[in-house]
């Protein structure tokens, strides 16, 4: 039996092999086309390794050409890290509110709270494209900040993770003479910090990726962020393919990086939300 349970991982283990380098095999054109001249970019067989590399050159014009990427670049770090940190803020302190702090008709406003997701976000959005030309966050990057920055799907997401905290826990901590901000800081955040890690990196990859609320709210060229610009960049380098896998490369770039750096903390929430179900 011991036999049969190791072909059988075995197998799995090829099958699961094959599939992750299917999956792989786009990025890896994509990287490779990256590099090359544009006349090699659709020879058959694939050049998977160029032979006439022209990579610097793609990479120079993407970055420094005629429509500069590090500009959209440093317009997507920004916001991308600001709404990141004040929506990980703003819905673990909400979650934590809803969960572990009594107050009246806490429980009809965190449904009402949450009924608020069930309406699409595109119908919304004239509602907020008028209030934000009336207010003056129209085609500035702290309009596009405050979109992001309060999420009740994060909310109900970590407000699970901290109704698994004991309340045990909680009552010990006030009978010492804590607040909620000091259990809150020091007891309730290192145990679902895996959480925490999780959904600011989901977070991350959310805003990075946001296409429709730049497209709306933005028009100054010089504040566009990484997905606009590379739909204006494709549009107008469209038969240069060479340049636009450098455009996309580039793009994707930062997310594999964020990943790699926080999928420890990935694999830990998950593993916490498993535990705690």
């Amino acid at each position: 039996m011991a036999k049969s349970l190791n072909i059988r991982k075995s197998i799995i283990t090829i099958i699961m092999l094959a599939c992750s380098i299917l999956f792989l095999l786009p990025f890896a054109w994509m990287l490779s086309t990256s590099f090359k001249i544009e006349a090699d970019v659709f020879k058959f067989p694939i050049q998977w390794i160029p032979e006439r590399w022209n990579g610097v050159s793609n990479y120079k014009e993407v970055w420094f050409g005629k429509h500069p990427f590090y500009i959209y670049y440093l317009n997507t770090i920004k916001v991308t890290v600001l709404t990141t940190l004040i929506s990980v803020t703003v819905s673990s302190l909400a979650a934590y509110g809803f969960s572990k702090v009594k107050f009246p008709l806490g429980k009809v406003l965190f449904i009402f709270v949450l009924a608020t997701y069930m309406v699409p976000q595109q119908a919304i959005l004239v509602p907020q494209f008028i209030i934000y030309k009336n207010i003056g966050l129209f085609d500035s990057h702290l309009g596009l900040v405050l979109l992001g920055s309060f999420s009740v799907l994060g909310t109900f997401m970590l407000r699970q993770f901290f109704m698994s905290i004991p309340n045990d826990l909680i009552e010990a901590a006030k009978i010492d003479g804590a607040g909620h901000w000091k259990i809150f800081w020091s007891i309730a955040m290192p145990i679902v910090r895996p959480a925490i890690a999780t959904y600011g990196i989901l977070r991350f990859i959310w805003t990075w990726n946001d296409y429709q609320n730049p497209l709306i709210f933005l028009r100054t060229d010089s504040l566009l962020t990484i997905p606009v610009a590379m739909q204006k960049f494709s549009t107008i380098n469209g038969e240069f393919y060479s340049l636009i896998m450098a455009a996309a490369v580039s793009a994707i770039l930062p997310l594999v990086i964020v990943f790699i750096i926080g999928q420890k903390q990935v694999i830990e929430g998950i593993a916490l939300g498993g535990v705690k179900g």
